[in-house]
């Protein structure tokens, strides 16, 4: 079976017509990962170039998102069951922030690559964030803002781990729009990446 043609359903957004491919190739034996890296991630990459080169706007990437969403569930128990990563990470928008699709799919993108992903929502404080590493036992933290005014949040987040005496402990991400590397640096963060599915490498790659 062509694996292409799931990621062409995906950029499509047929989430049924996807659902039922991802079904055939489990059931023909292609490995989970394979039909994971080739059909459904292969596909949302090219959503998200053309989302970043303003050809398609935030609605068709929702729509592909629930397309991968449908894929993914049926491989994540297959997944699960070969993963060779295993890590835990807490996700978030940060405080006065409410946009959650750059988050939530860097949430999919690292489940997709066998990590445990707590999702805190949008507009979260940095004290939730260091809590939930703690009690969770996290060793990433993940800071999403598209707003320059909720940028500094991070920052808040960076200094609340240090007081927590976790900082040593916990790896902090950062990303979003107005997000670079070099504010990264200049608060004392571990990583930023500019897209869902680098953050996921560089996630996986940390818990390694």
């Amino acid at each position: 079976m062509d694996l292409q043609e799931i990621s062409v359903q995906l950029q499509a957004g047929k989430a049924k017509i996807v659902k039922e491919l991802v079904q055939k190739a489990i059931d023909e034996g292609i490995p989970a990962e394979k039909i994971l890296k080739e059909g459904l991630l292969s596909g949302m990459d090219v959503v998200g170039e053309k989302f970043k080169n303003n050809e398609i706007f935030v609605p068709e990437v929702l729509i592909a998102a629930r397309a991968m969403n449908q894929g993914t569930a049926l491989l994540k128990p297959l997944l699960v069951q070969n993963s060779t990563t295993s890590g835990k990470v807490c996700i978030g928008t940060v405080k006065g922030d409410l946009h959650d699709i750059g988050k939530n799919l860097c949430k999919m993108m690292m489940e997709g690559k066998g990590l445990e992903v707590i999702d805190l929502g949008s507009d979260v404080e940095p004290e939730t964030f260091v809590k939930t590493a703690q009690e969770q036992g996290c060793q990433i933290i993940c800071l999403s803002a598209l707003l320059t005014t909720t940028m500094g949040v991070m920052a808040d987040v960076v200094k609340a781990a240090e007081a927590a005496g976790i900082r040593d402990k916990v790896k902090i991400m950062i990303g979003g729009a107005p997000v670079t590397d070099a504010y990264c640096e200049q608060i004392g963060a571990d990583a930023y990446t500019p897209d869902a599915a680098s953050a996921a490498e560089k996630a996986a790659e940390f818990c390694a």
